[in-house]
């Protein structure tokens, strides 16, 4: 696989993804980690900006206007997301 070439797109649990909405809707600064496309993993302090899909993928927009695939998060505050079914 080419470096700029990413894994087919894993849609992720409903449950978490309406979590990812209300903070969108709420703005409230959380702790962020996601497996960054170095697969090193990351953590950021922000608020969530957006949830939206494009080219078959769902993405959160940072604050900062860092772009993160939902299927590379591992967890937002507390909620991880391996523990969503």
């Amino acid at each position: 696989m080419a470096a700029t070439e990413q894994p087919t797109y894993q849609p992720i649990s409903c449950d978490f993804h309406d979590l990812l909405e209300e903070l969108a809707t709420t703005r409230r600064q959380s702790q962020i980690r996601f497996v960054g496309d170095d697969a090193v993993v990351q953590q950021r302090h922000d608020h969530v900006a957006d949830v939206y899909s494009r080219d078959g993928a769902e993405y959160l927009l940072l604050g900062s206007g860092e772009r993160v695939r939902l299927d590379r998060l591992l967890s937002v505050d507390e909620s991880r997301l391996s523990d969503f079914g």
